[in-house]
């Protein structure tokens, strides 16, 4: 009998496993690094792993050196292939038991909720909402310098720059207005300084029936995007149901 290969769901699963390697490591993912994991021969995941490259899924920094994801393959990624990331329940009673502490103020609730979106995701919390004019919330700005995009004093100074730049940053965080939850992979986010590093997850927040925000997570391309996903619908739910009662 002869056992026939479904090409489409072969080539999807190894671009998930390069995408997810690399975010994991940051290192261009070789044929090497993958042939045991599928039990295939080098030379076939070669193939492969050329194939994804002519549809514009991941590109070779160097002639000898392994793949790495272009912003294609992160959009298909994100959109069809990466798995479920469901946060522990101690995880969910930890963001819950924080929103119960005792809150004064509506700012003490959105800067409890910046702090606990940098430490949970480990990238740059980001927080807006419409009532204030010249406000903007950030956290983290230390997590995200640490990963090595922005070992680059050019690039380190273009990420400063944006988060103190509000009007440019507001404009960002509004893209979108009718999603709940929305990824921008870097072009996406239609900043020139940064696009060739970043990714942003943008989700929205209400209070009351006028006041509406934005709660975001800035980071790496190279993110975590499930646990990113993951963690900012949490917590958007959660903020919201808080502020209906607040």
């Amino acid at each position: 009998m002869v056992r026939t290969v479904d090409h489409s769901i072969r080539n999807n699963q190894v671009l998930a496993a390069t995408v997810s390697a690399y975010i994991q490591t940051g290192n261009p993912v070789s044929s090497h690094d993958l042939m045991n994991f599928f039990g295939l021969s080098s030379a076939t995941i070669r193939n492969i792993l050329s194939e994804l490259e002519e549809h514009g899924y991941l590109y070779q920094p160097h002639t000898s050196a392994g793949r790495v994801p272009t912003d294609k393959g992160y959009r298909y990624y994100v959109d069809f292939l990466m798995g479920e990331f469901s946060l522990s329940e101690e995880q969910k009673e930890s963001i819950i038991s924080e929103y119960k502490k005792r809150l004064s103020s509506f700012e003490d609730v959105l800067e409890k909720t910046s702090e606990m979106i940098a430490r949970l995701t480990h990238y740059t919390a980001i927080i807006s909402f419409s009532e204030w004019r010249d406000r903007i919330l950030y956290t983290g700005l230390s997590n995200i310098i640490k990963e090595p995009e922005f070992h680059d004093n050019a690039k380190l100074q273009a990420l400063v720059h944006l988060l103190e730049e509000k009007s440019q940053l507001l404009h960002l965080l509004n893209q979108d207005q009718d999603k709940p939850l929305t990824v921008f992979i870097g072009g996406e986010i239609s900043c020139p300084n940064i696009s060739e590093e970043c990714s942003l997850v943008v989700s929205s927040y209400h209070k009351g029936k006028k006041g509406k925000g934005k709660i975001a997570v800035l980071g790496p391309r190279r993110m975590s995007y499930e646990q990113t996903v993951s963690t900012l619908a949490f917590i958007s739910n959660t903020l919201n149901t808080l502020l209906d009662e607040f």
